[in-house]
């Protein structure tokens, strides 16, 4: 009777990283359109300000808890014409990764995994309140990440201790 030895190919890939969606949920939407009706009038195009931040939480094992919250706020002379706030989140099943790989893997990959979904929800959103559709540009986690870890460096030099989360 022959031996059986591992197949190499299954050993591998047994250890190799892994990424995967496991859900994606809203925790939170709120959109207000405090000055309806006179705010649908035509006018002159609004002033629009966006706002996005990106969190992250451990949950059991190797799941992660991921959220965006971007906040988008229209003005026109002054008034408010439009405020959304979305929170969308992801649990990302992450496996074999390096240490040190994790946290931008956490904080750059999963939200751009996940941004496309939040982007289309604030578009429905807005057009069902009325307004064009807010069509948002593809975001750069990977200079938010960047910016955050300038910031933190900036604080731990001042004496604050803070860290990034």
């Amino acid at each position: 009777m022959a031996e059986k030895t591992p197949n190499t190919a299954d050993t591998k890939e047994a250890t190799q990283p892994s990424l995967h969606i496991v859900g994606q949920y809203i925790k939170d939407l709120s959109f207000e359109n405090p000055n309806a009706p006179a705010s649908l009038a035509p006018g002159v195009a609004p002033q629009i300000a966006i706002s996005i931040n990106v969190g992250a939480q451990k949950q059991e094992n190797d799941i992660f808890a991921v959220e965006l919250t971007i906040n988008a706020k229209a003005e026109r002379d002054g008034s408010v014409l439009f405020n959304v706030e979305l929170v969308y989140g992801g649990l990302f099943s992450i496996k074999d990764f390096p240490e040190n790989q994790m946290h931008p893997l956490v904080m750059i990959e999963c939200p751009r995994l996940i941004f496309p979904f939040a982007r289309q929800i604030l578009s429905n959103v807005t057009q069902n309140g009325g307004f064009p559709p807010l069509l948002m540009e593809p975001v750069d986690f990977s200079a938010i990440y960047r910016q955050n870890l300038e910031v933190a460096a900036a604080k731990i030099k001042e004496g604050e201790g803070s860290t990034v989360n």
